[in-house]
């Protein structure tokens, strides 16, 4: 308290301005020249004064300057330099005097922090003056057949509401669920996306667009939102179904995990039962009719995904996951993309690099491959030159020189690892992935196009970027594919594995298969034993709370979700 009372230049510190008025003038000089033997109070009035904008520290002796006191600043100066604080600071800041808890009762300090810190923008004084309020937008966006009125009784009445409401009892206590969650939805995953829109935190499910149409932007759905019904009250609210929202509950199980759950499943059955629910979630998740899909085992995935997914009623555990960090050689910028997946639809594949390699990650997966698994791995070492136009067309020539490449690596192998590591390796489960670096390549840089450990492939990919040139492009007879509306030219194509296996992620294999980079947000793959394509187009999205704290929490990250599916 001695601290506090001589930061704020008050109380019976040796500081005090009080017990100087009452000494004469030799003994408050004779104070003033006494030694600070206190380190804390000599440091804690360093900062005061550093903040006051006067030169730090307490100097010795009747000439140094008068020292200043924040009790002394103007009250508009000090809303300014506490709004500059961090919103967790504030609480401890008020504990020091009461003039410093009243001026942090100002609203304007903690609209300041929920802008810079959460990146809310709207004004609460002007919502019931401007012609497109909060509450008439999320009438609109989350539940448009409620009518306005109805929607409107159950919102809070923001004109009695405080900014410092809102950051201490939503902003700050729901802090930890902000960012990318993949949901614990057996084989199928997902990926959530928990965000501050306005003053709700919305739960929005990003679904991939209607198959085959992979260029297309994302579509999403909120799952769930919170925000304060009362002062000092936040209300977790479903928002699955059809009929409006209605109660809901969030539980933080630990760190980076958290689980939902619907106080009132009813509010998701619809009048006409599981047929007209199975009909509403066919239009939406596939964007057609069951008569629509010819394909006998096609309708047969759709049904048993209705059937496994719609038993959670909302009620899920998510884990958080991040976006793959970036660096200069990758050789284009890692990410999420969609995918092609024959019957199974579109899925969502993060694309990450980890030195001479790249892999993609499944967020959203199948009964074959699920969700976690790497559906994908790309050896950056090994490049495939393509014949031309014509022989490119011929499925036996494009096979015979990826095949060889195969073998190369197996020799390669053998030979850096020697017989029984090469062995085990080739052995290596897929679910069990190296993830250090692979070693130097010994191929001569020239076939191989450069390394791109060197940033060899990436330079060469800009160049051929900027000067508009890219290698003719066609499917080779017999290889299917969902979409014929992909790139004729590409960039260049490298040497990779694919994962399959069969239902039930039963006898997982990886095959042979050729990536093919088209340019710098589209990418596809050859599945050479399947004879299929899939093409790939990067999610046009900006996430916000997503990036990894460092490489090796996101590798971590990557063992996690993968084990569970394993």
């Amino acid at each position: 308290m001695a601290v506090c009372a001589r930061l704020c230049g008050v109380g019976p510190s040796r500081g005090c301005r009080r017990r100087q008025q009452r000494r004469g003038p030799a003994e408050t000089t004779a104070a003033d020249s006494e030694p600070d033997t206190d380190p804390e109070e000599e440091r804690i009035e360093a900062g005061a004064a550093t903040l006051c904008g006067v030169g730090g520290g307490r100097s010795a002796g009747p000439s140094s300057p008068p020292r200043c006191s924040l009790l002394e600043l103007p009250p508009e100066l000090l809303v300014e330099i506490f709004a500059s604080l961090p919103g967790t600071d504030l609480p401890n800041l008020a504990q020091v005097c009461t003039k410093f808890r009243r001026i942090l009762h100002t609203d304007t300090i903690w609209r300041r922090r929920c802008r810079e810190e959460y990146g809310v923008c709207e004004n609460l004084r002007k919502l019931e003056i401007t012609g497109v309020s909060c509450r008439d937008v999320y009438a609109k966006r989350i539940n448009p057949r409620v009518k306005s009125g109805r929607f409107m009784k159950i919102l809070p009445d923001y004109e009695h509401m405080e900014y410092r409401d809102v950051y201490t009892c939503l902003l700050h206590r729901y802090r930890h669920i902000l960012g990318l969650w993949q949901p614990d939805i057996g084989p199928y995953g997902g990926l959530l996306n928990v965000v501050v829109d306005g003053f709700f935190i919305i739960g929005w499910m990003y679904l991939p667009p209607h198959d085959p149409h992979v260029d297309d932007p994302m579509r999403f759905k909120p799952l769930f939102r919170i925000h304060l019904m009362e002062r000092k009250s936040a209300t977790v609210e479903c928002m699955y179904g059809h009929r409006g929202p209605h109660n809901g509950h969030i539980q933080i199980v630990k760190k980076d995990e958290f689980s939902t759950k619907c106080n009132q499943t009813d509010h998701h059955r619809m009048s006409g039962g599981r047929q007209e629910e199975f009909r509403t979630w066919l239009r939406e998740e596939w964007g057609r009719t069951l008569e629509d899909i010819f394909h006998e085992h096609m309708q047969e995935l759709i049904l048993m995904k209705f059937i496994y997914t719609s038993q959670y009623d909302n009620c899920l555990t998510y884990r958080r996951i991040y976006l793959p960090p970036s660096h200069p050689d990758d050789l284009i910028r890692p990410g999420l993309f969609k995918g092609t997946y024959g019957s199974h639809g579109l899925e969502i594949v993060m694309l990450s690099f980890h030195g001479q390699r790249a892999r993609g990650t499944k967020i959203t997966g199948d009964p074959n491959i699920p969700a976690g698994q790497q559906t994908v791995e790309i050896d950056l070492r090994h490049r495939i030159q393509l014949p031309d136009v014509e022989s490119l067309r011929d499925f036996g020539e494009l096979s015979r020189i990826v095949l060889e490449v195969r073998e190369q690596v197996r020799q390669e192998e053998q030979q850096e690892d020697g017989p029984e590591d090469a062995e085990g390796r080739g052995q290596q489960s897929p679910r069990e992935p190296q993830l250090g670096p692979a070693p130097p390549c010994k191929e001569p840089p020239a076939k191989l196009g450069g390394e791109p450990g060197d940033g060899g492939a990436a330079a060469e990919a800009e160049q051929l970027a900027h000067s508009g040139q890219g290698q003719p492009f066609v499917l080779p007879a017999g290889v299917s594919s969902r979409n014929e509306d992909y790139p004729r030219t590409c960039r260049m194509c490298f040497y990779g594995t694919g994962l399959i296996a069969g239902h039930g992620f039963t006898s997982p294999e990886r095959t042979p298969g050729v990536f093919i980079l088209f340019d710098e947000d589209r990418f596809g793959f050859i599945w050479l034993e399947l004879k299929s394509f899939s093409l790939y187009s990067r999610v046009q999205a900006a996430f916000r709370n997503a990036d990894a704290p460092s490489p090796q929490a996101f590798e971590e990250m990557l063992k996690n979700i993968q084990s569970l599916t394993s």
